[in-house]
Parts: C-alpha cells; structure tokens; sequence
C-alpha cells in the first residue's frame, strides 16, 4: 500500500467529501504511480487518521479524491516523545537520525542551538520531506512536528513534557542511567530527551536544564555520536 498524505484535512471532514492532494503528492499519484480516475488510495492526515478513497479528478497539480472510508490509526509508541538534539557538522547524520526516529515513533523533532554547536543553520524543509518519507514508509498516520532551529535556552525554559531527561557524558555529573528511570516512570507520560552537539553541553546549560526539572541521564557505558545518542534515546523512550 501507498500513503499519500495531506495535512489540510479538516477534522470535520466526512464520507463522501472530496480531498485535494498538494502538488508534489498529486504529481506523484497521477504521473509516477499513474493512478487514473476510479482507482482507490490510501490518505493521511498527520493527526493520526487513514482515508479510503477514490479518485474523481485525477488532475496532476491537483488530484481531487472522494472519501470512502475513515480509520483512526492507533500510535506505534507509547507516549509523546520530544527528541531535541544539536545538528551535527554533517547534515547527512542529521537527515538520517530525523528518518530514523520518524520510523521508531517520535512526535516532535527540535534541532537544537547550543554553546558548542558546530552547525548552526539548518533546513527544516529538507528534514521535513525526509520526515514526511519515513512516515510514508511506515504507512504512519501521524506525521512528526518538527521545529526550526531553537536555542538552547528556549527549549528548556518552554519545556512542558511530564519527564525530562538531559543526556551528558560529563564526569563530574551524578548520572542516571535512562533505561532505570523510564523503567520507573509513567510510560503513557509525554518525554522528551535532550541530546547535545560533538562536543557535549556547556556546564551552564546542564545546570539550566536541572534547574527546569531535567533529570541528567547516561545511554549506556559507550561514547556515541550525536546523530546514534538520538535515535538510541527514542528506542529507549518508545521500548523500556
């Protein structure tokens, strides 16, 4: 099965009315895939809903799709979960990790702005159809926020997941192993995880984010790379 998706759907939306697919998605349902009028899809709406329907217009800029059926779509993971994490120097790591986490189960996606960041822009509508790619691939009727790049300090000050975890590998920092804590915790309670660029966070910013409830976490007992820390954290956040 083939996933189109398009998030202007209205949550009022009924059987029987018609859908328009954007441009890209249009192009690929009508040139690529050839579907021609008649032909049944399959739709997402990013929020978590499937639609069956049928093409009435199969207009290449716009292809127009009558709705035959609605299926909410129960999440894959247990809870919110909010992986931010600093943009390594390659941008091919942070295009894979965004792919990966989208197809483990993630909600939110926040590139992060830090002390040590070595990468400090990024395009978000290049991770956005990559995103958009692995939720394709994992017939995923939710599609993943992902947020501009954000400082540091933003992000935890506005923080309002119910556990908050801060991955250092500092030595001079009483860590928690993480798998321990979630074993501990509510797993139906949102998460999110902070993971830090190359060089690791600033003493400044750990201590920030203890002082707004982060609980500083290990990932195990070996040194991973930025793009490894991230997708290691929403295995463990999704499965402990």
């Amino acid at each position: 099965m083939y996933l189109f998706y398009a998030n202007d759907i209205p949550e009022s939306v009924a059987i029987g009315q018609t859908v328009t697919l954007d441009d890209e998605q249009s192009a690929h349902a009508v040139r690529v895939l050839r579907h021609a009028a008649g032909d049944t899809i399959h739709i997402a709406d990013g929020r978590g809903n499937l639609y069956e329907a049928i093409i009435t217009n199969p207009h290449p800029k716009h292809c127009e799709a009558q709705i035959q059926q609605i299926t909410p779509q129960t999440k894959h993971h247990r809870a919110d979960v909010h992986i931010a994490v600093a943009p390594t120097k390659n941008i091919e790591r942070v295009e894979w990790l965004s792919e990966k986490c989208t197809e483990i189960g993630v909600d939110t996606i926040t590139p992060l702005l830090c002390h040590y960041s070595e990468r400090k822009v990024i395009r978000t509508d290049r991770l956005q159809k990559i995103i958009l790619s692995a939720a394709k691939q994992s017939l995923s009727a939710y599609l993943p926020k992902l947020n501009e790049l954000t400082p540091f300090k933003d992000c935890v000050l506005n923080a309002t997941e119910q556990r908050r975890y801060i991955a250092h590998s500092s030595p001079w920092l009483d860590k928690k192993d993480l798998r321990d804590e979630l074993r501990k915790s509510d797993a139906s309670a949102s998460a999110i995880v902070l993971i830090g660029p190359e060089g690791g966070f600033s003493d400044e910013e750990v201590q920030l984010a203890i002082e707004h409830g982060f609980v500083p976490v290990s990932l195990g007992d070996a040194r991973l790379r930025t793009e490894t820390a991230a997708i290691v954290a929403c295995m463990m956040v999704n499965y402990v």
